[in-house]
């Protein structure tokens, strides 16, 4: 499975690329060769016809004069195409810096009122209308955090006081455990959710950050966890600087590490794993998580390879969709809310990165992340 990454492919010189500049300069060029072998064909014709035959000495300076005029009227054409076609390259250079989520760029072309202009004001248009969408958006999701967490919030605080009574009947303790869990799972799912909608726009205030430290973070937070289960944690964290925002590179390698220690071998199997399928006849480490960096030329990596249940290549592609598990319904399970993954792909996206997943051989995953180097 691969996530679409930012590619940039070699183009090549410009006057080589059939753009609308060359075309113009190649007709315009063309245009007047064929007017001047016209003319000179005409003037040969008018010579014969008073019985006077064109000198060859005349034919060859004509021909000479019509090569070195038709260069430079291809020059000159180049050079006209290119100062009409000016405000083209002016309305790309701001669709560039908007596709890097810079909204606020406007053309505001001048000059008389033609086609070029008339299309610039369009796409002047069509970018208060996208900045309005997105400001609307970002403004829905501050209201919707602050709106949805509130009561949440207010909840955990009763359920946990009642909790603490003392006189509290053992139904009525059960009872508030329970809401607590689903109350805590809401929260979750909340918090994801506006992760997860934050996350689908485009990093502009980049800066840069060690992805090993990261990643390390991410090792230690989830660390008690995978103690409790049995799991064994490793891997080598070399140093690997990308660029980009903190919170939300954290964020991937959090929701990696969690979903490789949560989908693993059972407990039990973790701490006692059956024969190596590879041979050798001694028994081999249980469950494990393996939690890698390294600095490659112009990107960094970060791999999170797990034991686990045995993934199906088609069902690889699944796992990265909201509220999708494998094998498993998208209620009723206290692994997560299902947007663990799908919170890696909209990060790594919004990064210019490149995710990758593959199963592994015997049961589990292989995640590798990659990230452009700062």
């Amino acid at each position: 499975m691969r996530a679409p990454a930012a590619e940039h492919p070699r183009r090549p010189a410009p006057w080589l690329r059939p753009t609308i500049r060359v075309r113009l300069t190649l007709l315009y060029g063309g245009m007047f060769l064929v007017a001047g072998v016209v003319i000179d064909a005409l003037i040969g014709d008018c010579l014969r016809v008073h019985g006077a035959p064109a000198p060859a000495d005349f034919v060859k300076r004509s021909l000479l004069a019509l090569l070195g005029l038709t260069v430079v009227a291809f020059a000159f054409g180049y050079a006209m195409a290119g100062r009409v076609l000016s405000p083209l390259g002016r309305i790309t250079r701001t669709a560039r810096r908007v596709a890097g989520s810079d909204l606020h760029r406007r053309i505001e072309l001048g000059g008389p009122d033609d086609e070029l202009k008339e299309l610039a004001d369009t796409f002047d248009e069509m970018l208060d209308r996208l900045d309005r969408a997105f400001e609307s958006q970002r403004r829905f999701v501050a209201n919707a955090s602050h709106e949805l967490r509130t009561p949440l919030a207010i909840n955990r605080t009763l359920l946990e006081v009642q909790l603490a009574d003392p006189d509290a009947s053992p139904e009525l303790a059960q009872l508030g455990k329970t809401l607590l869990a689903t109350n805590e799972r809401s929260e979750q799912l909340v918090e994801g959710l506006l992760l997860l909608a934050r996350s689908e726009n485009k990093v502009v205030d980049k800066k840069p950050v060690d992805l090993s430290e990261v990643a390390a973070q991410a090792v230690d937070q989830i660390r008690e966890e995978a103690q409790a289960k049995g799991i064994a944690l490793r891997g080598v964290r070399q140093q690997a600087f990308v660029q980009g925002n903190g919170v939300l590179l954290e964020r991937i390698a959090l929701n990696l590490v969690q979903n490789a220690v949560r989908y693993n071998v059972p407990s039990e199997q973790g701490r006692c794993e059956a024969l190596s399928t590879r041979g050798g006849g001694g028994r081999r480490e249980g469950g494990w998580v393996e939690v890698s960096t390294e600095p490659q030329p112009g990107c960094a990596v970060l791999v999170v390879t797990n034991t686990g249940p045995v993934v199906p290549a088609y069902e690889v592609e699944n796992l990265f969709e909201p509220f999708r598990r494998l094998r498993t319904e998208r209620t009723g399970s206290d692994k997560g809310v299902g947007l663990g993954l799908p919170i890696v792909r909209s990060v790594v996206r919004a990064h210019d990165g490149t995710l990758t997943a593959e199963p592994r051989e015997g049961g589990g995953l292989t995640v590798r992340v990659e990230l452009p180097a700062s």
